[in-house]
């Protein structure tokens, strides 16, 4: 599978093929069973809460993703790549680094919750944001201790992606996730309010990194340094922390910007047709970062000529299934926010169509993979801040001329401009194919003539 030419001969080779294809069946699987229970949660919990209590929830969950973006070394990036990924000194070194971090996250947690407080006590806060709600400072507060718990995480997950071994981290996955959603619906039984969703977060983290502990082989974690391991985790990561850093803006400045310019109602109805769209592309990016950056780098490592050949392999799965997904959220969007919302999410369903367009640059994040399993995640920076630029230049420009609508297809046209650079570093270093590129485009098409199909038979 990850040769030129014929099929995978050696048994090393073919050995690798059935892991690949076993950690993405695992994957693939696991995500379905994840996406069915977020779905069916969400479903389950706009009715019973107020769109302003998912607006402010994700502003929370934005606040707490920069945290940990702004913190990030790349401790998954360098127990996959490394050659000491398996060896116990490395390993109690990286999870020493994650719990500092962790309860570092929680403590700047903590003073923006402050400041957000004070910006509303003295009138500083953008009126009739979602910025302005007064239990957004609170929210908070109580959602950032979760980092501290998944700080005291096992490394173990970190091995089983270096080693394929992604079966026993779906069921952990999916059981942290059932959890929080049997907290958030004991909660509602009882209290009506945005703790519902607070309490299953925190909930979810909890189980998680018990089960890391207790569900997983591997090395069992201590506290242990290692000042070689630790200047190794640095040196590589510290370039995975700047394009962290940038990439949080780039990944959350929709809800950044859309936060100080609509309410906290118009944010939630907006954060319904982002999850549905990102449940697409999340799976994508699930199995381009736990499939293909560990295969990736193992080719690297044993067989660097292969290179091309397996992103190409990669390419054309997540291609066609990103192109033909994409097709038709452009033109069912309204149709399916209809059959699965009430009304007052109705809104949901154009924005949809609008975000769907994003998707379309999803396969391209296949390549920054191939820059970092290379050794130069500094190529990934320097896509990322031109996309961030983008982003923050024409979503605001939008908005001024042509409102929401406007500020949305900004949104989504900023995530084109990270194509133009990763084109010429595939070029470059010799990744790049043009036919094999557009080979795929019709996909697009396909998809839009299913949409507009579906649409037909359920009578819209």
């Amino acid at each position: 599978m990850f040769s030129h030419g014929a099929p995978m001969s050696t048994p090393k080779q073919s050995k690798l093929k059935q892991r690949v294809l076993r950690a993405g069946g695992w994957t693939v699987a696991g995500f379905g069973l994840s996406q069915v229970i977020r779905f069916g949660s969400n479903l389950l919990m706009t009715r019973i809460l107020v769109p302003e209590m998912f607006g402010v929830m994700a502003i929370a969950q934005m606040v707490m993703y920069g945290l940990a973006l702004f913190s990030d070394v790349g401790l998954r990036q360098n127990i996959v790549q490394s050659k000491r990924g398996n060896d116990a000194a490395f390993l109690n070194t990286a999870w020493v680094i994650q719990i500092m971090r962790g309860v570092l996250i929680w403590c700047f947690a903590l003073a923006v919750s402050l400041l957000v407080e004070l910006a509303n006590h003295f009138g500083m806060a953008p009126s009739n944001s979602v910025y302005t709600n007064p239990s957004l400072p609170y929210v908070i507060a109580i959602v950032s201790f979760s980092t501290v718990i998944s700080g005291f995480a096992s490394t173990k997950l970190y091995e089983a992606s270096r080693n394929f071994s992604l079966g026993r981290v779906t069921q952990i996955e999916i059981g942290s996730q059932v959890a929080g959603v049997l907290c958030m619906i004991g909660w509602v039984a009882v209290d009506r309010s945005i703790w519902a969703l607070v309490a299953g977060s925190l909930c979810s983290v909890l189980v998680g990194s018990i089960l890391s502990h207790v569900w997983l082989p591997g090395v069992a974690n201590r506290w242990q340094w290692d000042n070689m391991a630790c200047r190794e985790i640095i040196h590589f990561g510290k370039w995975i922390f700047l394009s962290s850093i940038i990439g949080f803006f780039v990944n959350s400045g929709d809800r950044v910007l859309l936060g100080g310019l609509v309410s906290a109602s118009t944010l939630g109805v907006y954060v319904i047709a982002y999850l549905i769209v990102s449940s697409v592309e999340n799976v994508l990016t699930k199995i381009i970062g736990n499939v293909s950056f560990p295969v990736l780098s193992e080719v690297v490592r044993e067989r660097p000529a292969a290179l091309k050949a397996t992103y190409y392999r990669f390419h054309v799965i997540i291609a066609s299934f990103t192109y033909f997904c994409a097709g038709i959220l452009m033109m069912s969007g309204h149709v399916l926010i209809g059959l699965l919302y009430d009304r007052r999410y109705s809104d949901a369903g154009w924005m949809m169509e609008i975000l769907a367009a994003a998707l379309l640059t999803v396969p391209f994040e296949i390549a920054p993979q191939c820059f970092q399993a290379l050794g130069m995640p500094k190529l990934l920076s320097n896509i990322i801040a031109i996309r961030l630029a983008t982003l923050f230049l024409i979503t605001p420009i939008g908005f001024h001329f042509f409102g929401l609508p406007g500020a949305l297809w900004g949104i989504a046209l900023s995530s084109y401009s990270g194509l133009p650079p990763i084109i010429f570093y595939m070029a470059k270093y010799g990744l790049l194919d043009i036919k094999k590129e557009l080979l795929l485009l019709p996909m697009i098409l396909v998809g839009m003539i299913m949409g507009k199909a579906f649409n037909f038979t359920v009578g819209y």
